[in-house]
Formats: structure tokens, sequence, C-alpha cells
């Protein structure tokens, strides 16, 4: 892995709107293809920041090209919100930090990575099966009566 493309903690202070502005690029994709909308709408600087310090942050590059919320559960390292600039996807980048959360995870003692993504990303769910990761269960958002996520899992 490049210096360009090492996973850095981001923690106060950071510039936490220019990483808001950065989910917003790299969910852009989604906007009318996912239903609910994504929660990204309701997310502030001030979101990410708490974030920062209840669980972690991590990005790539500086400013950031890349980033991901890592947050631990009982028995696995939850990654959300990962994103690439769309101007730079295709580069490695959410494979080197899912790599990194993978580091991440072993450090804490968590054997496993889990994320969500939406039923309709069928794109994503190839690229995190090309990525080791199995779909363990199917969710539904409140008020829905049919899946909206899915949740897949790989060992750390």
């Amino acid at each position: 892995m490049t210096a360009a493309m090492t996973p850095q903690r981001a923690t106060d202070p950071y510039d936490w709107p220019a990483l808001l502005a950065l989910l917003h690029r790299a969910f852009a994709s989604m906007e009318g293809v996912i239903d609910p909308p994504s929660s990204l709408h309701s997310l502030t600087a001030e979101g990410i920041a708490e974030q920062a310090r209840k669980g972690e942050v991590w990005v790539i590059g500086q400013p950031a090209l890349a980033c991901l919320f890592l947050t631990q559960k009982p028995n696995a390292l939850y990654l959300g919100k990962l994103a690439v600039d769309p101007a730079h996807q295709g580069r490695g980048h959410a494979r080197a930090l899912i790599d990194h959360a993978a580091t991440r995870a072993r450090a804490l003692g968590l054997p496993v990575l889990e994320l969500q993504t939406r039923v309709e990303l069928t794109a994503n769910h190839a690229a995190f099966r090309r990525m080791g990761f199995v779909q363990t269960a199917a969710t539904a958002h409140p008020g829905y009566d049919r899946p909206t996520s899915l949740t897949f899992q790989r060992m750390a």
C-alpha cells in the first residue's frame, strides 16, 4: 500500500464539513435509487465528529478521498459510511479501508467485520463478495414490509 493510500484516523480538530461533503459526493448516485432515502440526509459535521469520539473515523488522503466509520459491537466491528470520492473510485481505496478495518478488528479482539448495504445496490453486494463478505441477513427499515438492507459479514 502506498503512503497515499494509508488510512489515517480522523480526530478533532478535523475538517468535518469537508468529510460530510465527501460523503454527499460519494452517495449522490444513490439518490432516487434506494428507498428509504439514505441516513446521510440527517448526518451533520457534528455527527461525524461524534462518531470519531465514540467510535472511529478513518480517511485516506488529505483532503480526504475516502472514509470509513468503525463502531465496536459485541462480537464484530461494524463498518459504516464507506465512501470514496467518485473522481477517485476504482483505485483500491475501499479495499485499503476494509483491509485496515480487519487489522483494527483483530487488534480489538473482534473476530468479524460486519456491514450493511441497501437491497438496491447490487454492484456494492458484488464488490463486498469479492472482498470475502457473505450475506448473513436481510432487514427492513421501520415502516417497510420488505427487506431494505442486507447485512454482510466476513472474518477479520
